[in-house]
């Protein structure tokens, strides 16, 4: 498929404000107009001043005017940038709305293959700072180049050799921009490279400080980053270093313009070719001759960083979606749910070899498997998070990928082991399952999971801050709120991924008990370590590196399942352990 050029994005990402951009650039060559005039007039008053005219109105009439030029050409670019800032936000706005909406339209695993901070630095600060390219250089770029042609022009009708003689210094000029940009090539994506890593670490830095500093490892982490640093200023210090010297000499020679004006047209003066009148004025308008381009030609790292960006922001907008249809064809009949022959890989390693499973509607369904067997990547199939790379997973009957994302979503609920809250009131975050809720729906969902009385110990209860990704709360607080949004939903499947890790027994077995109550005549699919808590699911499913190992009762599993027969034997160990460490604290305590 071909590749979409810049401006194809830009216009598309202006969306109705692309008209802004238009009106931008002719307003700027009506300002262009305004400015040229001004050069005329002051080739007149000299070529007058010359003759011997020495009436002050016929002077203070042309200077009036050439005031008003400069007043109206002031006014033109203040409206013109004006219009081409409004052009530009819209532009920013729609790239970052489109950039989180693609995120949320391709699988999952093309998401986790970046860093979290990669994003963070494209959505944001990247494409923040192409707002001074995109709303100064479309009018002003315009206008730079625009009024040298027309100067250039103009000289060439009075004398073309004068005309010539003002490319003498720009010759010199574009030779020296050639060396640098020959010296330049590639270090500027160097130094883009040597950012982001720079943005990542620092990200990586700061979101693992708990860690770091858990386990005295300050000095070796700060090092990294530090490291970092210096490396993102060297590099940039690098490309000062090679370009400096021939920059100096660029935007030194092409503006000297006298250099070639000055001794061709006092030789052409001399030999009585040109008059004394049109040299005056070839001199007049060559001082505004290359000062314009010179301007222009100081945006050219601009677009180069531009082209960079867009590069980084295309090259997300252009991967692989989840194709789904937009209106629902075929409706599912029930919730069953089946995986037939459905085969997945990760990052060029296949995880999944060829998985059949069959889930009825109602029914109480438990995975359980080693650490990496793929039971959380079943789950994300499940929920249309990923999709299979052969294979098909039905709804109903109906093959997932010929429903539409929304009309599934809306059937599945699901908690993840990675619980995530948003910085907002807790009573929001719940609602996030069903935004139509009423505060008395939300309240009540948080009584049926165990949350309603740790929420109203909170400083504020329901409308407490649960802080950035839930940080004002315990592990074990996030997961509760996390259900209690699943149970709002009200979907006729509920998926629970690890989601009772970091529950304490206690608060574990209100859950279940809520869970229980609340998943009545739904499908519920759980993954869980501590096989205690589904020991009585109305089958389980045993994964073994991609593969399934049995399917059967927990009684079943037991006589006829090796892996599971050990792993429930090392589950019983453990809580007996946790027994007699419990044992020991209470003859502790009591002693």
């Amino acid at each position: 498929m071909k590749k979409r050029g810049l401006l194809s994005w830009i216009l598309e990402f202006a969306g109705r404000k692309k008209s802004y951009y238009l009106g931008s650039v002719l307003l700027a060559i009506s300002g262009v107009a305004a400015s040229f005039v001004p050069y005329l007039i002051t080739a007149d008053i000299v070529r007058n001043l010359l003759n011997g005219n020495k009436e002050p109105v016929y002077y203070l009439i042309r200077v009036i005017l050439m005031a008003v030029l400069w007043v109206i050409r002031v006014i033109l670019h203040n409206i013109s940038t004006t219009l081409s800032h409004i052009a530009t936000f819209t532009v920013l706005g729609g790239i970052r709305k489109q950039l989180c909406e693609k995120l949320s339209r391709i699988p999952l695993g093309s998401v986790l293959d970046d860093n979290s901070g990669s994003y963070k630095n494209i959505i944001v600060e990247r494409v923040d700072s192409m707002e001074t390219t995109l709303a100064h250089i479309i009018p002003e770029f315009t206008a730079n180049i625009l009024l040298p042609l027309v100067i250039f022009t103009y000289i060439l009708i009075i004398d073309w050799r004068m005309g010539l003689s003002n490319l003498i210094s720009a010759l010199i000029g574009v030779i020296c921009a050639v060396v640098m940009f020959a010296k330049s090539k590639g270090l500027f994506e160097y130094t883009v490279q040597k950012t982001k890593h720079l943005n990542d670490t620092a990200v990586e830095y700061i979101n693992g400080i708990e860690v770091i500093k858990a386990f005295g490892k300050t000095g070796s982490s700060y090092e990294k980053f530090a490291n970092a640093a210096r490396e993102g200023a060297d590099c940039f210090i690098n490309w000062m270093r090679k370009c400096i010297w021939w920059n100096s000499a660029t935007m030194s020679f092409m503006p000297a313009t006298f250099l070639g004006v000055l001794p061709v047209g006092l030789w052409l003066v001399r030999n009585n070719s040109l008059s004394a009148g049109d040299f005056i004025t070839c001199i007049i308008l060559s001082a505004g001759l290359i000062t314009p381009l010179v301007i222009a030609f100081s945006y050219t790292d601009d677009i180069a960083k531009m082209n960079t960006i867009f590069g980084e922001v295309t090259e997300i907008m252009e991967r692989e979606e989840m194709i789904r249809p937009n209106t629902l064809a075929k409706k599912p009949v029930g919730n069953d749910i089946c995986l037939k022959d459905v085969r997945f890989t990760y990052k060029d390693k296949e995880v999944l070899h060829g998985i059949n499973m069959e889930i009825k509607s109602g029914e109480i369904v438990a995975i359980v498997g080693p650490s990496g067997s793929g039971k959380s990547t079943i789950t994300r199939l499940i929920d249309s998070l990923w999709d299979p790379d052969s294979g098909v997973v039905t709804y109903g009957g109906v093959d997932i990928r010929q429903l539409p994302l929304e009309y599934y979503m809306n059937q599945i609920a699901y908690v993840a082991q990675d619980n995530y809250l948003f910085d907002m009131t807790v009573k929001e975050n719940i609602r996030i399952g069903r935004p139509s809720a009423s505060d008395e729906e939300v309240i009540d969902a948080a009584k049926k999971t165990g949350c309603h009385e740790f929420i109203m110990s909170l400083e504020n209860g329901y409308d407490t801050m649960a802080g950035g990704a839930g940080g004002h709360l315990s592990g074990g607080e996030r997961q509760r709120i996390c259900i209690a949004r699943a149970m709002l939903k009200d979907s006729p499947v509920v998926i629970l991924d690890e989601a009772t890790a970091y529950t304490d027994p206690e608060n574990e077995a209100l859950v279940q008990e809520s869970v229980a109550k609340l998943v009545k005549g739904r499908t519920l699919i759980i993954i869980a370590h501590r096989l205690s808590t589904i020991k009585d699911a109305d089958k389980i499913f045993v994964v073994k590196d991609g593969n399934i190992e049995a399917c059967a009762s927990h009684e079943a599993l037991l006589e006829k399942c090796p892996l599971y027969k050990n792993m429930w034997e090392a589950h019983s160990l453990v809580k007996d352990s946790d027994n007699e460490v419990s044992d020991v604290k209470e003859a502790v305590t009591y002693a």
